[in-house]
């Protein structure tokens, strides 16, 4: 079955991977690992954008050094960037007295759009069979509708859930009941499948702090 996966790079992260010494993830054999043996997956689309220093200055170093092992140790990976859109909003302080205060928001911006975009589009060109999409960002319920139901593609839909002990991360309903399968990433899935260190033919290395 021809198999192409789209990963939300940010919900991937903040949902499996924050916080646990399994940053160095290998994609490819994370997805191998959780898919039955019939799928071939032909595209591994990795949706994400470039990180600043203001909070962490080694930050942006540390994603270019991994985005670059992506690429480097699976042909298969296409990296596509949204962007960070900052901007200055008034809160109130959660505490009494409740001031209000201003403060710099930042989100991240596109990456769940030119997903959707591509999952679609690729559907339109007949370029796969199964869809599996790592995200529980329910932005994405209206595209996974159109591929599943009128394009009749099936659909896998993976949690990233392995950076929560407990309990489990819960699926949206929104993705899940147009969804064919649903799975979860689990720690012990994220623990064994590494990718290589240092990349094999580079002197790409993970960095020490992961």
């Amino acid at each position: 079955m021809r198999t192409y996966v789209y990963i939300d790079g940010f919900n991937l992260y903040y949902g499996a991977v924050r916080g646990t010494p399994y940053k160095w993830l290998d994609l490819m054999a994370l997805m191998r690992g959780l898919l039955q043996p019939h799928h071939n997956i032909e595209k591994i689309k990795y949706f994400t954008a470039l990180v600043d220093g203001r909070v962490d200055a080694n930050a942006p170093m540390r994603q270019r050094i991994y985005l670059s092992a992506l690429q480097a140790h699976i042909p298969e990976i296409e990296i596509h960037f949204g962007h960070f859109l900052s901007h200055r909003k008034t809160a109130r302080e959660f505490d009494p007295p409740h001031r209000s205060v201003d403060i710099l928001h930042t989100e991240e911006k596109g990456s769940d759009v030119n997903l959707a975009v591509h999952l679609v589009h690729d559907s339109w060109l007949n370029r796969y069979d199964c869809a599996v999409i790592i995200s529980n960002d329910s932005d994405l319920a209206e595209a996974i509708r159109i591929v599943k139901s009128e394009h009749r593609r099936v659909v896998g839909l993976v949690t990233p859930d392995g950076a929560r002990k407990s309990p489990p991360r819960r699926t949206s309903r929104q993705l899940a009941q147009h969804a064919t399968f649903v799975a979860h990433i689990r720690q012990s899935a994220l623990a064994s499948n590494l990718l290589p260190d240092p990349i094999p033919g580079t002197a790409l290395h993970k960095p020490p702090s992961w």
